[in-house]
């Protein structure tokens, strides 16, 4: 990360800490709703199978600007689907680049070819081992696989929504992880339980029996881009929701923390590592603040 990048987050939190704004710093934009797979823990993708238009992108990012974003994610369906004008993933972007955004991530499901160095990281879905992962999404993990080793950057973080199915390779995904070169981190989910997918939600024995591998994996050196510091609150589900420094747009429309926060009672069971994490880090827990400086500087 930049020192000025560093120095205007730092002056956002202490703002935010001490004179309790709710200004947001991190913003999503979907792309598309449209997705080559149909996995099952998801319930946002292909519902529409819309692909939006760049002026219309281009008019959000500048509109999250305005209201202070500099944290940008670029969300789908799948995001490498989307094209438009003659434009494509990559000239999104550079332009949020050019506007000012100090980071911009892009999520993937990581089929396409991972050819995009501009961005800061690429977080890209795997949820487990071969079997484990090809039973939640199809036959992908081969080829994701071969498009993670042929990539252009090493900005490539792994993406793991944590579930009934996959809950025991936690240890496989950190370990493969840790050993390709292209990859510089992984990153947890506990799987929300959306109305269609609440099989798949895990109890709070199992999230704490997660917790306790993910730990034990960092102490082995994988490299984990989640705050363990965040980890009692997630087990218990203990901390603040919605996250009010964080916003999505989609098609116009601009929701406070995620998609999810118009369905009744989805809120309370939130399974967004992040959102944990930014939510306590902006009421002021010491222990956050210090990991999420340490693991930003190393991983952003």
């Amino acid at each position: 990360m930049k020192l000025s990048s560093f120095i205007y987050f730092a002056k956002f939190g202490i703002k935010t800490i001490l004179l309790q704004k709710k200004d947001p710093i991190l913003g999503t934009i979907i792309l598309t709703d449209k997705c080559n797979l149909k996995c099952k823990h998801c319930s946002v993708n292909n519902i529409q199978s819309v692909i939006y238009p760049y002026e219309q992108i281009r008019k959000e990012m500048k509109q999250l600007y305005q209201m202070g974003v500099r944290i940008l994610f670029f969300c789908g369906g799948e995001t490498f689907l989307w094209q438009d004008s003659g434009k494509r993933l990559r000239d999104l972007v550079t332009e949020a680049k050019r506007m000012g955004y100090l980071i911009v991530n892009v999520v993937t499901n990581g089929t396409f070819p991972l050819d995009l160095p501009q961005a800061d990281l690429i977080l890209l879905s795997l949820d487990g081992n071969r079997r484990l992962h090809n039973q939640i999404r199809g036959d992908t993990y081969d080829t994701i696989m071969k498009n993670v080793r042929n990539a252009t950057s090493d900005n490539i973080c792994f993406y793991m929504a944590v579930n009934q199915i996959n809950k025991n390779a936690i240890r496989d995904v950190c370990r493969t992880a840790k050993r390709m070169r292209n990859v510089r981190a992984v990153s947890f989910n506990f799987h929300t339980p959306y109305p269609d997918t609440v099989k798949l939600a895990l109890s709070r024995k199992e999230k704490a029996r997660c917790c306790k591998t993910i730990v034990q994996m960092m102490k082995e050196g994988a490299p984990v881009f989640n705050l363990k510091s965040a980890f009692p609150y997630l087990i218990d589900q203990r901390f603040p929701t919605p996250c009010q420094q964080c916003v999505v747009m989609e098609n116009g429309t601009l929701s406070v923390c995620g998609r999810c926060i118009d369905v009744p009672g989805l809120c309370e069971k939130c399974g967004y590592f992040f959102v944990a994490e930014y939510t306590l880090l902006f009421r002021g827990n010491i222990k956050i603040i210090l990991e999420m400086l340490r693991t930003y500087l190393k991983y952003v």
